[in-house]
């Protein structure tokens, strides 16, 4: 079972063009789900909400604004890095089953957060603890998740009619896929290459 887990961690990847658009049951969306409220958080928070979005209309006007947003983000590359950037698809938002919005609540567990009074980002990270838990739910489940980053976040609020105060943290794309790439596509595309562990890792004190 340990090998599972870590074959699990290992193969999982931010899916862009891979998705089939193949139904997905709803006790396996249940499923990836429960993993997700499993989470660990601080103070006991649980500072997250999942919208589930399933309708075409509000995929496809999330979909434009993403376009837009390549489009700022194509206009401040020039050389190699524009040439790279332009093979790189960004999201798989029309193509996937559904689109799951993680949110995050500041005021979650308040006034008193137990854990949180020195670091104030705490409670997102537990929404993003819920996130990984979610992916890697749904790589054991043979689907496919993808991290959508191209959006304001004040569009999702008005198009989704989250509260004010609370963040959507992400939208992920989630279904079905034909396969997931050995390698990530940011390493297939030349964008960046992964470090290796021994440059990341430290003895007792920075640079140790």
């Amino acid at each position: 079972m340990i090998h599972d887990l870590y074959d699990v961690i290992h193969r999982r990847r931010d899916v862009r063009g891979e998705f089939t658009g193949a139904p997905v049951p709803d006790a396996t969306v249940d499923r990836i789900l429960g993993a997700a409220h499993a989470a660990p958080s601080v103070g006991l928070s649980q500072p997250w909400d999942f919208i589930l979005v399933r309708g075409r209309e509000p995929r496809e006007a999330f979909h434009e604004h993403v376009r837009r947003e390549r489009d700022v983000f194509a206009a401040t590359l020039d050389g190699d890095a524009a040439d790279r950037f332009a093979r790189i698809r960004i999201d798989g938002v029309l193509e996937s089953t559904l689109s799951i919005v993680v949110t995050y609540d500041p005021e979650r567990g308040g006034p008193a957060v137990l854990g949180r009074h020195a670091i104030a980002d705490a409670g997102l990270y537990s929404a993003c603890l819920a996130i990984q838990n979610l992916w890697l739910a749904a790589t054991a489940e043979r689907l496919g998740v993808g991290w959508v980053s191209f959006y304001r976040e004040d569009f999702v609020r008005d198009l989704l009619g989250i509260p004010a105060g609370i963040r959507p943290v992400a939208w992920l794309c989630v279904g079905p896929v034909t396969h997931l790439q050995d390698t990530p596509d940011l390493e297939r595309h030349g964008w960046r290459h992964r470090r290796p562990l021994h440059l990341a890792r430290h003895e007792d004190r920075w640079g140790g």
